[in-house]
């Protein structure tokens, strides 16, 4: 048998999925995210720590994301809009199930490729027509896989990688999001 070299510990996975059995309480994670406001529709994003395993958890390092709004939209472009975000997330969730999926059943990857494309009907969000969503309409997400197996072999990987992904889930099912306003707000 050939050994494949993904660089997915898939038996550490295995090993948690095992323990987590057992265990679910240990299975409920809580990520944060932490989002100030700089200027215009410019905002600043960190994310460090998370809970999970029964206790708080921190990323080796900060991670800093800025997003804003093209000049098209008469913003500085400081960073990406924030919906471009949710196309990030879901290629890297969708590429990380791949590489694991690949690992777990013996094919090796050479490459994982996925172009993204979500369409968005900007007129929702400027409040031009309430009949039009905020968010995308659709997204359309392309693969291009060089393995050792069959399309077949790889359509199937990329159809796992999709039935685990926590990013596709959470766009393609409702999620409940609760917005409140902490502290002391300040009127002039």
């Amino acid at each position: 048998m050939t050994t494949v070299a993904n660089g997915v510990n898939v038996q550490a996975l295995l090993d948690a999925r095992e323990a987590l059995k057992g265990a679910p309480e240990a299975a409920q994670f809580v990520w944060r995210a932490s989002s100030k406001w700089q200027d215009g529709v410019h905002s600043t994003t960190r994310v460090k720590e998370f809970f999970g395993l029964g206790q708080e958890q921190e990323h080796k390092s900060e991670a800093v994301f800025d997003a804003d709004h093209p000049e098209v939209f008469a913003a500085q472009d400081n960073g990406i809009t924030p919906i471009e975000y949710l196309l990030i997330g879901l290629a890297s969730c969708l590429t990380a199930g791949v590489a694991s999926v690949a690992q777990n059943r013996g094919i090796q990857l050479r490459s994982v490729e996925a172009a993204l494309e979500g369409k968005h009907d900007i007129r929702g969000i400027l409040g031009v027509d309430s009949d039009v969503r905020n968010g995308f309409n659709d997204i359309k997400v392309t693969f291009t896989i060089d393995a050792d197996a069959s399309r077949q072999d790889i359509e199937a990987l990329v159809a796992q990688s999709q039935k685990r992904s926590a990013v596709f889930d959470a766009l393609t099912n409702p999620t409940d999001v609760t917005v409140e306003v902490a502290g002391t707000v300040r009127v002039a």
